[in-house]
């Protein structure tokens, strides 16, 4: 058994009815002679050996006063998480997409290990995707990113299998968490200190810098697709090309975090512009920012990540200036970031008290609290680094692949940037009460990628550059 930590436990208590915190890997396989489901649950099951999260499940004490164990105290039953469907014809991606909006709708069982694959056939060519949920108390976009690689053929950092263990009864789980929460508390005044530092670093820091951060809420212009969220979920992909992206920020002088940014900008600005609704006052962004060490061993579970909010800057009309100024925006962003520690927010989520917060988490939901005030910022937008090469499990080759992460009550757009070899995938998610039909908007990203890829100096040297 394992505590968990409270960075962790937090996704499990910010769940709702309507506030599912599982994340989406979409994979779309292909196998020369056709696909055999049986030979595909095979060679899954023989694979689980190399995912040692994937045998947990979450365990809590009956009065709910530490977070939960996690505890590998039974078999996995693949039924309860690997199941078949069958993609409606023509079988292409609009097909898929609305079958992953309607898998995405559905929260995990939280009775057994929270993840699931769904296995869809009926795709054009013969292919088949695979929908896996996996919460994210179990693993952000960099330990789900290790995971895959231990899934497939491809060599990945190995994790010890857990064995079984005895289920503990509810007076020794109470005993655990009562103990556990009192050697917890010695900790605290070391915290308290280390973050009334910080606080003030991060004071002089901010009279000192030209550019400061949009502030949460109070530098959130209120939108159509910022308000309380419904149960439903829809799901759009767009692909493009990689080789471009780093193409542009060579030639615009920038990082690739922040071309994603600037496409996912000029994006919402066309989109927005559109449907009548663009804000005179930029839009914000809450960007995940991983804090695992550089030279560290390759993570398998948990959440090694923090949050950054930064401008996208779409008041801005200009694609290069609006680009530059989301790039000097960050990069101040980044160093208050740094001020605070990476691991400041996480220190303190481990006294996040487990039952007063999620029942306030189901309250806010129940009262639909998000219409009451201005989002904490406009959309989620993440960028994960994918794999390079080409990965197969067994005989079967992964084709393409796909990622987002959940949307948050007041902030009902998630935008994540995956690559994969030389693509880099666009994987947008929202809620049906908010967006309707994620179409428009994703049809948005290529010609948000061609005005920064125009407005680059030497534009031309850029495009032939990626010919």
């Amino acid at each position: 058994m394992q505590r968990m930590k409270g960075v962790d436990a937090g996704f499990l208590y910010m769940e709702t009815p309507t506030m599912h915190m599982h994340t989406v890997k979409v994979t779309i396989l292909e196998r020369t002679g056709g696909f055999d489901f049986d030979v595909f649950l095979e060679k899954v099951v023989a694979r689980l050996d190399k995912l040692p999260p994937f045998h947990k499940r979450a365990l809590m004490d009956p009065l709910h006063i530490n977070h939960p164990l996690w505890i590998a105290d039974k078999d996995i039953d693949p039924a309860r998480h690997i199941f078949r469907v069958a993609v409606p014809s023509p079988g292409g991606m609009a097909e898929l997409e609305k079958m992953v909006g309607q898998i995405i709708s559905v929260p995990l069982d939280r009775s057994v290990p929270l993840w699931e694959m769904h296995v869809c056939e009926g795709l054009e060519h013969g292919r088949v995707a695979v929908i896996a949920k996996i919460h994210h108390s179990v693993a952000d976009g960099n330990a789900a990113n290790n995971l895959l690689g231990n899934a497939t053929a491809g060599s990945g950092p190995s994790g010890p299998v857990p064995e079984l263990e005895r289920t503990p009864t509810g007076r020794e789980l109470l005993q655990a968490a009562l103990v556990d929460g009192f050697k917890q508390a010695f900790l605290l005044p070391a915290l308290v200190w280390r973050t009334i530092a910080a606080m003030v670093d991060l004071v002089k820091i901010t009279k000192t810098s030209a550019i400061t951060p949009p502030r949460p809420i109070l530098d959130a212009p209120r939108t159509s697709f910022n308000g309380p969220l419904g149960s439903r979920r829809n799901f759009a992909t767009t692909t493009l090309s990689f080789d471009e992206i780093r193409a542009a920020k060579s030639a615009h002088g920038v990082t690739v975090n922040d071309m994603v940014l600037g496409v996912v900008s000029g994006a919402l600005r066309r989109w927005m512009a559109a449907r009548g609704e663009r804000p005179a006052s930029s839009l914000t962004a809450g960007v995940p920012v991983g804090t695992d060490a550089p030279s560290g061993v390759p993570r398998l579970e948990g959440n090694r990540v923090s949050n950054m909010f930064t401008t996208l800057a779409t008041d801005v009309e200009d694609p290069r200036e609006r680009l530059l100024t989301i790039s000097k925006v960050t990069a101040a962003a980044k160093v208050s970031h740094e001020a605070t520690g990476p691991d400041m927010l996480r220190d303190w989520t481990e006294y996040t008290p487990p039952g007063i917060f999620a029942a306030g988490m189901r309250l806010y939901s129940r009262l639909r609290a998000a219409s009451w005030h201005p989002a904490p910022f406009n959309v989620v937008v993440s960028n994960v680094a994918g794999p390079r090469d080409e990965l197969q499990l067994g005989d079967f080759r992964l084709v393409d692949l796909f990622s987002v992460g959940p949307i948050l009550e007041g902030i009902g757009l998630n935008v994540t940037a995956w690559s994969y070899q030389n693509r880099m995938n666009f994987s947008v998610m929202s809620c049906p009460d908010l967006v309707p039909d994620l179409g428009p908007l994703i049809a948005e990203f290529a010609p948000a990628l061609q005005e920064l890829i125009d407005s680059a100096p030497n534009s031309s040297a850029t495009t032939k550059e990626t010919a």
